[in-house]
């Protein structure tokens, strides 16, 4: 069968690239899918944007496609799955409704509330002087988030009082965000360590992915600014097997039985970004509607199912039986990212060292993200331009091999961590 993969960055490069694997697979389709996603083998992109619902689903209809799969977030949170059924037409997402988990923190913290699922406790604000009081009379550090989607930027998380009140300033009277950021939820700081915690959902039952953790800052030792993600490796050892039960019965099941409560079927992927405390116990950081990015690309890297069958059997709710299959190699990404993300970066800057990497397929599976083809070859297109990834015995060794391939590439202003997976490294070295 063709499968149609929406999308344009890294996640949906690995995404295609697992999918032509699979052997119900004879085409994948991407739409506008970038530069790496037209050179894969049995892959082809589409110039079709990803917000222009009227023309996916006539592309659909031409080429006779038996299963889209939505990438990013924006679609979804704009309906693109209501649309899609509305034509009859098997699309991989959660609807409009299911996917206010993402598009609204308000929304999704009201949601843990009433049904509850662990998280930190909040409060929410549109107007400056009312949320500069909160912060003024509360515990710090605390957590602000931009209620709407800002493409994993709209979170700050202010170890002082000045620091608050500055993030609160930028996004309620500076319009940072613009209309993402005109409501504001300031929420508890929970320490502990972080974890992504991914399931294929059907309505009723959930499949957990192998587990994983990002790095969101952007500077060695988790400094820096929020990005959308700088690398990421699987599996994340702070998930044991205890953990991953508990997070199972009292965060993944709760939340599709709540959904239905509700009145939603959540069919699609379900994100849940975990802050896992000293104790063992998960909470709720945030829900994402969709694959993270870049925990998708090592977590495909080491999938070994069929992934366009397991979506097909889940729109057809028929996921209780079903499980997924991973290579037991670890697995751990790069990012390397345009100088100056998250902020302004330049464009167009040719990338050298692709070719002999692509060669060396025992060091590392390079996934594009913001690249697309010029005159002299691959030039960088976004902020966060590749993902490098390897696979190892150990999250030790897929980090040096990664770490191999990071140093084959360049191009001017090339930047990316030198840290990546180093919570799961010191665990190893330093038991």
């Amino acid at each position: 069968m063709k499968v149609l993969v929406i999308g344009a960055g890294g996640r949906e490069h690995a995404l295609a690239w697992r999918l032509i694997q699979g052997l119900s697979v004879s085409e994948v389709l991407v739409a506008p899918g970038n530069a790496g996603t037209a050179r894969e083998p049995g892959v082809r992109n589409v110039a079709c944007d990803p917000s222009d619902f009227a023309g996916l689903i006539e592309l659909v209809q031409r080429e006779r496609v038996e299963l889209t799969i939505v990438g990013p977030e924006v679609p979804l949170v704009a309906g693109i799955r209501d649309e899609f059924d509305a034509h009859d037409l098997p699309c991989f997402g959660p609807s409009a409704a299911a996917a206010q988990l993402e598009g609204s923190k308000s929304f999704a913290k009201e949601f843990m509330a009433r049904h509850r699922i662990p998280t930190g406790s909040y409060a929410t604000f549109s107007q400056l002087q009312d949320a500069l009081d909160y912060v003024q009379a509360g515990p710090i550090p605390v957590v602000i988030k931009a209620d709407g989607l800002a493409a994993g930027k709209g979170v700050v998380v202010a170890s002082t009082l000045a620091q608050a009140q500055a993030a609160l300033t930028d996004m309620l009277s500076a319009n940072r965000f613009g209309a993402a950021g005109a409501r504001v939820v300031i929420e508890e700081f929970l320490p502990g360590e972080e974890a992504s915690f991914i399931c294929l959902c059907d309505g009723t039952n959930a499949i957990a992915f192998a587990t994983s953790q990002d790095h969101k800052a952007r500077d060695d030792g988790d400094t820096g600014p929020n990005t959308g993600g700088m690398g990421a490796y699987s599996p994340a050892p702070v998930i044991t097997p205890e953990v991953h039960a508990r997070v199972m019965r009292e965060i993944i099941e709760p939340t599709l039985k709540g959904m239905m409560a509700d009145g939603i079927s959540y069919q699609g992927f379900l994100y849940a970004g975990l802050m896992i405390k000293a104790d063992g116990s998960p909470h709720v950081i945030e829900y994402n509607c969709r694959l993270g990015d870049p925990e998708t690309q090592p977590l495909l890297l080491r999938l070994k199912s069929d992934l366009a069958e397991l979506c097909l059997q889940a729109l057809r709710g028929e996921l209780k039986n079903a499980a997924l299959e991973f290579d037991e190699r670890a697995a751990l990404g790069v990012v390397m990212a345009a100088g100056g993300y998250p902020g302004n970066y330049s464009k167009g800057d040719l990338i050298a060292g692709l070719d002999a990497l692509t060669a060396d397929r025992a060091v590392a599976k390079v996934f594009h993200a913001g690249t697309a083809d010029g005159a002299a070859g691959v030039v960088t297109a976004g902020g966060r331009v590749l993902c490098v990834c390897a696979l190892g015995d150990t999250v030790v060794e897929a980090q040096q091999e990664a770490y191999r391939g990071v140093e084959q590439i360049q191009w001017d202003g090339a930047y990316w961590r030198g840290d990546i997976g180093y919570r799961a490294v010191q665990r190893i070295t330093n038991p």
